[in-house]
């Protein structure tokens, strides 16, 4: 075992003495200590009860927090008695360091991928240190399709509250099937399983000093599993009850990072979208019930004055890439005096290829094009959150797949714009 350039060489040291492992969880954090213990227990507990013969390790990938997190991690205790399990295994070796690189999740993934290939093991999962809804069977649901049934790629499908995940619902699950085909509800979800296999192949790539090493590494894991044939499913893992936020808070660094991912793989990828295909339904594993979930606050008058206010302001910017016509109902809408807005499916659509067609063609640097992409964004939420007030989950589920038809139906004007 040569030694590695992302691991610290203590970590390096321990995982050399480890030898081999069957299973790794990794965890990133960043000042998580209010929450981190839950997930702890949670993952502990779950390799117990459901894999108690396998060697597992835990791995803590810190942003160097000030808050005790790391400390909390080492000396978290699952009540494994609560559990029934009357023997446990003892097999669980928890690591702690932090990671190197560009500040950020992505970097602390790296430092997983990298162990999980030194230790040359059979299947890994990641989960977010902020969940609140995190139990055992997570665990299984991530790794048992990874195991068991051979699958490479495993993502999360939740119950989330309608205006949770607004990136996703109105981005990028609806581009990712329409660019890619595969129907993966949650490409950005945070919570993976995946095989030793593909986190030696991710841990191989040379992406750490772009986005991806930020908030893109979702859904850089999801396209690259794709787009690369690696057997794709998802586990249904019930509720995400997570630290959430407004949709119409200050997401724009997010926003900037997940879709300039995006159109840095459409860049990569283009031989593969490119063909002519229909999206379709992957393996689902889990039991599907219904859940309660928290509230999330919505400010909308807030999202349609920061609409109005960009589409006044950035007037010149997006005249440069998106069509007169889009143009001329965005003023319209813009200009309205009430305080709702509604912004239809093919608009919105034609926004979103026009602006990876813009980043594609350099019409102006990428960073500029992306970043005004927010208040347009934020008009398209306010204009969901406007149709949907009185819908219920599966409403909510019927006006998102309206919403995807759209998407892959204009595929044919993307494609053929995209020289």
């Amino acid at each position: 075992m040569s030694e590695s350039q992302v691991l610290k060489n203590d970590v390096f040291e321990i995982i050399q003495s480890i030898g081999y492992a069957d299973i790794l969880i990794g965890i990133p954090s960043f000042n998580n200590s209010a929450t981190i213990a839950h997930v702890v227990r949670a993952v502990h507990a779950g390799c117990e009860k459901y894999f108690p013969s396998l060697k597992v390790v835990l791995i803590n990938a810190d942003g160097r927090s000030s808050d005790g997190t790391a400390e909390i991690v080492q000396n978290t205790v699952a009540d494994i008695d609560a559990l029934l399990i009357r023997k446990p295994s003892k097999n669980m070796v928890r690591l702690i360091t932090t990671y190197t690189g560009v500040p950020g999740k992505g970097s602390a993934f790296r430092t997983v991928f990298e162990a999980a290939k030194l230790l040359d093991v059979k299947a890994c999962a990641v989960v977010d240190s902020d969940l609140r809804s995190i139990t055992p069977e997570w665990i299984e649901l991530l790794i048992r399709p990874v195991l068991d049934a051979g699958f490479d790629f495993v993502a999360p499908l939740y119950s989330r509250h309608k205006y949770d995940g607004t990136i996703t619902n109105s981005i990028i699950y609806p581009m990712t099937r329409s660019l890619y085909g595969a129907r993966i509800r949650q490409p950005i979800g945070g919570d993976f399983g995946f095989s030793g296999k593909l986190a030696s192949f991710y841990a191989e790539k040379d992406v750490w000093n772009t986005d991806v090493a930020r908030f893109g590494i979702d859904i850089w894991m999801t396209v690259s599993a794709v787009a690369n044939g690696f057997r794709v499913c998802q586990s249904f893992l019930g509720a995400k009850i997570h630290n959430t936020k407004d949709p119409g808070s200050d997401l724009s660094a997010m926003l900037y990072q997940v879709v300039g991912t995006m159109i840095m793989l459409m860049e990569e990828y283009s031989d593969i979208w490119k063909q002519e295909h229909v999206s379709y339904d992957i393996p689902s594993f889990g039991f599907k019930y219904t859940v309660g979930l928290e509230p999330v606050n919505v400010n909308l008058a807030a999202m349609v004055e920061k609409f109005k206010l960009g589409v006044r302001e950035l007037a010149s910017v997006y005249n440069k890439y998106i069509s007169p016509e889009v143009m001329m109902c965005l003023s319209t809408i813009a200009q309205d005096s009430n305080d709702i807005v509604l912004i239809s499916d093919e608009i919105w659509v034609r926004i979103l290829y026009d602006t990876a067609l813009a980043c594609h063609n350099k019409i102006m640097p990428r960073e500029h094009i992306i970043k005004a992409l927010t208040p347009l964004y934020l008009g398209k939420i306010a204009s969901f959150v406007v149709e949907t007030k009185d819908s219920d989950a599966a409403q909510v589920e019927d006006r998102i797949e309206d919403l995807c038809r759209v998407y892959e139906h204009e595929m044919n004007y993307l494609v053929s714009k995209w020289q």
